[in-house]
């Protein structure tokens, strides 16, 4: 049955994709930008607007690739910032535009909720495995030319992936520790709104005495929220993306759509291999940590039903073995 508003969660997280500012397709203006945002704000107001403890996390994808490619096609005049700095500008960037459509959606409907956002350092460990082998791809592609010729100007490590050409990959490792996570926790409970952890978060290590440095790496945004929503001790977590449901059998005539299911049965279908690294993977692999890590459930939907995935309408919903009988 579809939950009232009186059972909806009063703490929640929600990890909304990099495309929500800047899908695929469009050129990537300003304005476009601001568009997208609007739009993904008024999907969000009726989250918004509930008297709810609410943090929010986005992708970058889309916007550092662009970041990337300006620093390619201008390396003889400016010189290139590391990848950290290229994380931290989309992570500004992108929280800004959220804060100020969300802000302006609440204000159209009088009210007068706080947005603020947290330019968010995540520690990861620097014996992470993925320093050893980077596989995270971002950034354009380039023909084999190009990419011997910037791999050496800019030293990235570069990798082709047959029929498309060759990216940039660098390492993604597990988010470790989100820094300073005691102000999320102090902003989202006075009631603002708290943007974090946009990107998967600015990746450093930590050194003797707290010293911090940042690293050439990006981390999964996924990952990353599942980790605040945890260490927060928040019950309950939104993926919001393009699609209505997590599907097994994807692409095919058996293709069907997840509703509900149990924790214990999303391990099996990830082991049977449903769920590929390069589309629903990540999130699967996002929701099973959360939950493993004391969260009650997850629900993955699409951004412009999220009033109706967060009542019970659509979406998968995944939750603890223990309550799924409730």
């Amino acid at each position: 049955m579809p939950q009232d508003d009186t059972e909806l969660p009063d703490r929640l997280l929600i990890a909304i994709g990099g495309n929500a500012t800047h899908p695929d397709g469009i050129i990537g203006t300003g304005e476009e930008q601001e568009e997208y945002a609007s739009r993904a704000a008024k999907s969000l107001l009726p989250l918004t607007s509930l008297n709810n403890e609410l943090v929010i996390t986005h992708g970058n994808g889309p916007v550092v690739g662009k970041i990337l490619m300006r620093q390619v096609l201008t390396r003889d005049r400016v010189v290139p910032m590391p990848l950290d700095i290229c994380v931290a500008h989309s992570q500004g960037g992108i929280a800004y535009l959220l804060m100020q459509a969300i802000e302006n959606s609440l204000r159209e409907d009088d009210n007068a909720r706080h947005v603020a956002c947290l330019l968010t350092q995540v520690e990861v460990d620097p014996d992470d495995p993925a320093f050893d082998d980077p596989t995270k791809p971002i950034g354009p592609f380039f023909d084999a030319e190009e990419a011997k010729v910037v791999g050496e100007e800019l030293n990235w490590r570069m990798k082709e992936e047959p029929g498309r050409g060759w990216r940039h990959v660098v390492p993604s490792p597990k988010p470790r520790h989100i820094c300073d996570i005691s102000l999320v926790q102090v902003l989202a409970r006075r009631g603002t709104i708290v943007i974090a952890g946009g990107g998967g978060g600015i990746p450093v290590i930590r050194g003797p005495k707290g010293v911090r440095h940042g690293v050439a790496a990006v981390i999964d945004k996924d990952l990353t929220s599942a980790h605040m929503a945890n260490v927060l001790g928040i019950p309950v977590m939104m993926i919001l993306t393009g699609v209505s449901h997590v599907s097994i059998n994807f692409g095919t005539s058996e293709e069907t759509a997840l509703s509900r299911v149990t924790l214990r049965q999303l391990r099996d279908l990830r082991h049977q291999g449903h769920f590929p690294p390069g589309s629903m993977g990540p999130k699967v692999d996002a929701a099973i940590r959360f939950l493993e890590g004391g969260g009650r459930k997850v629900i993955i939907g699409h951004l412009e039903q999220a009033i109706e995935a967060l009542r019970g309408d659509t979406g998968t919903h995944i939750v603890t073995d223990n309550d799924a009988a409730g």
